[in-house]
């Protein structure tokens, strides 16, 4: 007698897991894809290795050929000749000298 009853509940459950899985996936479908989300700035005037870090979207620690990596992927976008701006492209330029160590320490050239 409690087996159809049962069975009929699970019959039920499977529906609605279904419907919601279905309802997901469209939204999934539907929604924009993340961009990727950069420094806003706020730059500090002698620059840290994490601020340097922040820039180029990459961690403290990380390898130098990701950090070249990183570097070429921010500065494509804040490139001068592709309407980026001087300064944005130079503060990209220095937070890759500090990440592989290459800096002086002698602050901005702005």
């Amino acid at each position: 007698m409690a087996a159809p009853l049962i069975a009929g509940l699970a019959v039920a459950a499977a529906a609605y897991a279904g419907r919601y899985g279905i309802q997901a996936w469209q939204a999934f479908k539907a929604s924009p894809p993340r961009m990727r989300k950069f420094y806003e700035g706020g730059f500090q005037s002698k620059m840290t290795r994490r601020e340097a870090a922040l820039i180029l979207g990459v961690r403290e620690g990380t390898p130098p050929d990701k950090v070249k990596e990183a570097h070429r992927r921010v500065m494509v976008a804040n490139h001068p000749d592709a309407g980026g701006s001087h300064y944005l492209a130079s503060k990209v330029n220095e937070a890759k000298d500090v990440m592989l160590g290459k800096t002086k320490n002698n602050g901005s050239a702005f």
